[in-house]
Parts: structure tokens; C-alpha cells; sequence
């Protein structure tokens, strides 16, 4: 019985003629060597972002029903263009848009989640000797097929998709194929040392994931660990094995910081004179959950006079929307200001060991006082430590940490054996 490999081709990889057809060459030698494959792909380049641009340049408040249908298109183009140059390479393959391929999805357009997956037409194909392209990202409601709606799943929603279609088909590989040759211990754009991982557990690379690393998308290493599904991030462009993403139960990955995550897509947050009493932080939050803002670290300062001050973080691009809502419930709830500096970046440190050495920490923070970065903000988790820091200092800040926990040192590990603590 042939393998099933379920393959994932990010935009770069597809940005053009020259590229779609090295992939269509990529496939093709799988496919010759006698796997069986669906490959998901994304919009070509920056597609997604032109269409979303020239949506705006027609109306300040496209239609979400709408929007979703125009963003839909992208993938489907690059599927189409994907099985023709494999039909030029003499391999069969079809291209299914991501209702054709049974992906069933909630309503909320925009941000749909995956209700169900019908794989009958995927299968049907693949024994007729097929490759199976789906466009990524898009699905439809979940409803009678003549009332159904297209909908897409969010920002790095083709990485869901790939690892969805993987645990539903069985697959005997994920592979998400990308720019890079896997997961590092930091950007190498920023950090120039910086080393590859060979195998990360899913809770870190989670982690990672949420606080800024691009090459994986959160809910689809979520779906990876509740399914079980071993993903394998690879380059486009090398051979090389690129980073494995599984249940990790060695013991010498528990005693070491992983690797470092970098996002500076936020903005800080503060009101000050918040109301001290029971019951002010839902009056905040609830309001910015029903508006779909996102808040990720919250620091409340200890109360004075019946007042304090309240600082978080938010999408950078959600600052003007957040600003208008709290003036709005200021006026209400009775705090004095509302403060925002889009200029800050935040640096995380992730490992299996962190919650076992306390002294990573007072090591993360030395490196940045030794480089002259004030500390903002801090959150933590049982694997976490980040920082907020000044946006302009946050290259610095990665060389200085890469350096403290010796992330440039290729990682030597015996089986057997735990690696030395850092």
C-alpha cells in the first residue's frame, strides 16, 4: 500500500511561474517514487494582501461575506495553476477548492473553524491515481450544500488546513513546506547564528508560535498535538529534513531553552486610574472580547487611593480600535487616561526546563540590562519568559540572549543521555 504524505506549499514558495513549477517538479519526484499526495496550497506572494488592499480601495467596510469569497480566489488560483504544470510534467492531478475537498467550517467569516471533513472526494481521486490539490485556507458552513457559504479560516489558516486533512485522512506524513529549512533557535534574519532545531515538542513550539515565530501557525500545531500528527516543517528549496514537531518525552529536552521568539506586531496598552474594585477587569475585557480584540499580557499595578493602572498588549494593528472603545467605556466606568505606544516588541524565551531552573530568568534579564534595555512588561509560563521591550532595541536584545543561553551551539545529544543545563 502507497504512503499518504499531505503536503503544504506557503505563498513564497508560489510566487510566481518559476516557482510553481519547481514545486510541480517537487511533487512530481514524490509522486514517481510511489507516494500517494494531497497537497494544500496557499495564495501566490502577496496575493492575499493585494486583494485585501484593493477590497479597501473600494469600500471602508467590505462585506464579510464578500471578503471571504474575494480571499478564496487566491488559493484557488495557485491549485489550478499547480496541477497544470503538473499535467506539463505528465502526472495526473486535480485541483479542489476547499469545499470541493468536503472542508466544513462554522459561520464566522474571517476566522471560520473546521467543523467536519467529508473525505470522500479526496479518496476518490487518490485511487484513481491522482494527485489532490487543495486550496488552502477556505472551507464552507457547514449547512445543506445549496445554502452553503464560502468562509476561510484566518491568518495561517493553509497550515490548518494541511494538518486538518492529515488527521482525517490518516496520513502517514505532514510536511509544511516553506522558505526556510525548519525551526530555529531565533529568526535568522536578526540572529545570524542561529541554529536549526532537529525535533521540537508541540507545547514549545506552541509557545513559540504564539508569541511571534512565523514559520508555524497556532492552531494548526494545536491540531497536530490533539490529532497526534507528526509535522514536519522542510524547505522548498533544499533537501534538507528540515524540523521535526512531535510528542517530545526524551528527558534531555527538559532541561534546556529551546529557542527565542520575536514579534513586533504589537502595541502596549495602559489605563490609568482604572476603578480598584471587584469586577472592573470583565468590564474591560468582556467589551474587547465581543469586538474581537485580542489581548495577550496584562499587568495590574497594586491600587492606591481606590485606583490603579492597567497595562496590556493588543495587535498593532487593533491600537486605533482598542483607543476608541476604552474612551468610550472611560466615560462609564470613570478611569482618568488611556495610553498607547505602538513602538514596542516583544522577546520570549521557550523550553522544556525553564519551570525547573529558576535561574533563567535573572540570566534573561541580565543579558538585557547589560545591553542597556529597560523591561516594560514581563509575562511567564511553565516553559515562557517574555519581555516587552522597546522596538528599536530588539535586535539587539535577541543577539544578547541568543549569546547568555548558548543558543549558537549546535545541539549534542546522546540517546539516552540529558543535555548539560544551559
Amino acid at each position: 500500500m502507497s504512503r499518504l504524505i499531505v503536503q503544504k506549499y506557503g505563498g513564497s514558495s508560489l510566487a510566481d511561474a518559476e516557482r510553481i513549477r519547481h514545486v510541480a517538479g517537487r511533487i512530481a519526484r514524490d509522486r514517481r517514487e510511489g507516494a500517494d499526495l494531497v497537497v494544500v496550497v496557499s495564495a501566490m506572494g502577496d496575493t492575499t494582501d493585494h486583494l485585501t488592499e484593493l477590497a479597501a480601495a473600494i469600500t471602508d467596510e467590505p462585506d464579510p461575506r464578500e471578503m471571504d469569497s474575494l480571499l478564496a480566489t487566491g488559493e484557488h488560483m495557485s491549485g489550478t495553476l499547480v496541477t497544470m504544470a503538473l499535467h506539463a510534467q505528465d502526472i495526473e492531478a486535480v485541483s479542489l477548492t476547499g469545499p470541493q475537498a468536503g472542508i466544513r467550517t462554522d459561520t464566522a467569516h474571517g476566522r471560520a473553524r473546521i467543523a467536519n471533513i467529508d473525505p470522500a472526494r479526496m479518496r476518490r481521486e487518490i485511487e484513481r491515481g491522482r494527485v489532490v490539490i487543495v486550496a488552502g485556507f477556505q472551507g464552507s458552513t457547514a449547512e445543506s450544500y445549496d445554502t452553503a457559504e464560502v468562509t476561510t479560516l484566518g491568518r495561517g489558516g493553509s497550515d490548518t488546513t494541511a494538518v486538518a486533512l492529515a488527521a482525517r485522512l490518516r496520513a502517514d506524513a505532514c510536511e509544511i513546506y516553506t522558505d526556510v529549512e525548519g525551526i530555529f533557535t531565533a529568526d535568522p534574519r536578526v540572529v545570524t547564528d542561529a541554529q536549526l532545531i532537529p525535533t521540537i515538542g508541540y507545547e514549545e513550539m506552541l509557545e513559540l508560535a504564539h508569541q511571534g515565530a512565523q514559520v508555524m501557525q497556532t492552531r494548526a500545531v494545536e491540531l497536530g498535538w490533539v490529532n497526534g500528527v507528526t509535522i514536519r516543517v522542510r524547505s522548498t528549496f533544499s533537501d534538507h529534513p528540515g524540523t521535526s514537531i512531535e510528542e517530545v518525552r526524551a528527558v534531555e529536552l527538559r532541561d534546556k531553552v529551546r529557542a527565542m521568539a520575536l514579534d513586533r506586531k504589537v502595541a502596549k496598552v495602559t489605563i490609568v486610574g482604572v476603578p480598584d474594585r471587584p469586577g472592573i477587569a470583565r468590564s474591560i475585557f468582556e467589551p474587547m472580547a465581543d469586538q474581537g480584540l485580542n489581548v495577550d499580557m496584562i499587568v495590574q499595578n497594586v491600587g492606591h487611593d481606590g485606583s490603579t493602572d492597567m497595562s496590556f498588549t493588543v495587535e498593532r494593528t487593533n491600537v486605533a480600535r482598542t483607543e476608541r472603545l476604552l474612551q468610550l467605556l472611560g466615560k462609564e466606568l470613570g478611569w482618568s487616561e488611556v495610553q498607547t505606544d505602538p513602538e514596542v516588541a516583544k522577546v520570549s524565551i521557550v523550553g522544556e526546563g525553564i519551570h525547573n531552573h529558576p535561574g533563567y530568568a535573572a540570566q534573561m534579564f541580565g543579558a538585557l540590562a547589560d545591553e542597556g534595555i529597560n523591561i516594560s512588561m514581563i509575562s511567564t509560563s511553565e516553559i515562557r519568559i517574555t519581555c516587552i521591550i522597546a522596538e528599536d532595541q530588539l535586535d539587539t536584545a535577541a543577539k544578547a540572549i541568543h549569546r547568555t543561553f548558548r543558543l549558537q551551539e549546535p545541539e549534542q545529544v546522546e540517546a539516552g543521555e540529558g543535555a548539560a543545563a544551559v
